[in-house]
């Protein structure tokens, strides 16, 4: 460190002043580092992940076979993050970084919307989950289309807790016959149990664990555009 710079003048009697050209220079000449966008290692599927959805399908099969389940009663649905304001994801690192991180990037003002879509093709109303223990965490009646939404099914709730995801008790709140991945709140013995004593109709069915990209339906079609 060399706080003197700043009181040392040049021979115009000028002193040194931190610039955005300086910066700059410094950075990608003295430090070799460049704007980076933040990245992560893809996620991996598992290697016998074949095997593993052909389990499922046969599984739901002979739900679909045994239960005489009509399309219109086999949904896919999945939890997906919205945010109010996306980031750049930039920051600065070591020129040709393959892996950078941006701390705080997980730190985001966002909501879940649990997206349903039916085998017959169906897209469902939508439910909305806002972190906080009230109504005032939850879009206002006076919103914009707020009536249009509610008409259309859609529902609005906060989370009771101090996260915006789906939690044993919004969950109970929407009903359907569900195919959900294995989600450490989907696969809880309190969840489950809630639906063996109160809908023994209904066949609860797991993604295979690391499948997602290749048997989660929703998360593959409308989640996706949905997160965009």
């Amino acid at each position: 460190m060399a706080p003197e710079i700043f009181e040392k003048k040049a021979a115009d009697g000028s002193t040194f002043r931190c610039s955005d050209s300086f910066l700059r220079q410094w950075l990608h000449g003295t430090l070799l580092w460049s704007e980076r966008r933040a990245t992560r290692a893809a996620q991996k599927l598992p290697d016998n992940w074949e095997d593993l959805c052909k389990c499922s399908f046969f599984s739901i099969a002979y739900g679909i076979k045994e239960e005489d389940i009509p399309p219109e009663l086999y949904v896919n649905l999945d939890q997906t993050q919205v945010v109010y304001a996306q980031g750049s994801k930039l920051t600065w690192a070591k020129t040709g970084s393959r892996q950078v991180t941006v701390i705080g990037e997980d730190e985001k003002r966002a909501f879940t919307v649990l997206v349903s879509v039916s085998n017959s093709g169906e897209l469902l109303p939508f439910q909305a989950i806002y972190q906080g223990y009230s109504t005032k965490t939850c879009p206002a009646a006076s919103a914009k289309d707020y009536d249009a939404a509610t008409e259309a099914g859609f529902r609005f709730e906060f989370s009771k807790s101090k996260t915006y995801w789906s939690t044993q008790e919004t969950m109970c709140t929407f009903k359907s016959i569900r195919q959900i991945d294995v989600w450490s709140v989907h696969r809880s013995q309190e969840f489950r149990s809630w639906m063996k004593a109160h809908y023994l109709n209904i066949i609860v069915d797991f993604v295979p664990g690391g499948c997602t990209p290749v048997w989660q339906a929703v998360c593959r079609g409308c989640g996706m555009h949905i997160r965009l």
